[in-house]
């Protein structure tokens, strides 16, 4: 059966994902450099691949992935689908722009997602975006440039391309939390016609999507990566990426977004970029700058704002009703 998170339990699972997103800079910068972009990217996605074939297996049962596509009508395969499509695109775009750019600048870029989806959300959706949450958007974008704004690029061509390749994840990124949102909606619209459970129901499992990405992604670069040339060491931290940076966090992420709106989900993945900070300052000796901290004070200040009028809201809710 589908997990369904409280409110507050899908904010702690997301907290939780892109805390565990945040090491792929770090972890990168520990590679040898024998292997390619699009090597470290196969890997990686493979890596991922057998990951979540095998928890979702251990979670759902062996034949996961069969009796979801079996029993999806074609209007719901095409939204698995298209939702793997953007896992592949985020999966291959965040890796190769990785290694093209800096760190900071694929996170800055990144930062793009809550515009991308708040946009989408609402004109796919019909979502009525409050006040607060244009405001928290804004001033998490303000942060996010503020951090990395003394760490402009110098214009060459080689960063220009990471920068374009990095663009295509908040693109797929916004375009998976609004996907994720219709089918939630989709869910609970037919099961309120039918009177029956939609966690019930193996097409709306959206985990699936999660495992395609990675096969599609692996599949992708797998001619480009050719001949394979990782050395065991780096073997050792892509599998380290491909398990815990990339398999567990995601499907925290899938189970998450049941329980979060969009633009709120996409929101709380911005503490990617702080953690991914963080974890710069730890494994490699990079001391944030005082931009850097003002920045991500001023990001967490736009998450709070957000979040916390809905915390207030429902954990007063039981007693306003006494």
């Amino acid at each position: 059966m589908m997990l369904s998170l409280s409110h507050r339990q899908a904010v702690l699972a997301m907290v939780a994902a892109t805390l565990m997103w945040s090491i792929a800079g770090v972890v990168t910068r520990q590679l040898g450099g024998g292997a390619g972009s699009f090597e470290v990217t196969f890997w990686r996605s493979g890596f991922n691949a057998v990951a979540l074939a095998l928890l979702l297996g251990a979670w759902r049962g062996p034949r996961t992935l069969s009796r979801a596509l079996a029993r999806a009508g074609a209007g719901k395969a095409r939204v698995l689908w298209l939702s793997a499509l953007c896992w592949c695109v985020m999966y291959t775009a965040f890796m190769v722009a990785l290694t093209l750019t800096s760190v900071a600048n694929v996170l800055v870029t990144m930062a793009l997602a809550p515009l991308f989806t708040a946009l989408l959300a609402r004109a796919l959706l019909g979502h009525r975006l409050a006040l607060r949450t244009w405001l928290a958007i804004a001033g998490a974008g303000l942060g996010i440039a503020w951090m990395y704004g003394t760490q402009s690029s110098t214009g060459d061509a080689r960063h220009l391309l990471g920068t374009a390749v990095a663009l295509a994840v908040p693109l797929a990124a916004a375009t998976n939390w609004t996907l994720l949102q219709h089918q939630r909606r989709s869910a609970a619209h037919a099961a309120a016609d039918a009177s029956t459970d939609p966690s019930t129901d193996a097409s709306m499992d959206m985990l699936v999507a999660v495992l395609l990405g990675a096969v599609l992604s692996a599949l992708l670069t797998l001619p480009l990566a050719w001949p394979l040339d990782a050395s065991v060491s780096d073997l050792g931290w892509l599998a380290l990426l491909g398990v815990v940076q990339l398999a567990v966090p995601c499907l925290l992420a899938v189970v998450a977004a049941r329980s979060l709106s969009a633009p709120e989900a996409s929101l709380l993945s911005l503490l990617e970029v702080l953690f991914g900070v963080a974890w710069a300052w730890l494994g490699a000796g990079e001391a944030p700058a005082p931009s850097v901290l003002a920045g991500g004070a001023l990001v967490l200040a736009a998450l709070a704002g957000n979040e916390l009028p809905t915390l207030l809201r429902r954990r007063g809710g039981p007693m306003a009703s006494a």
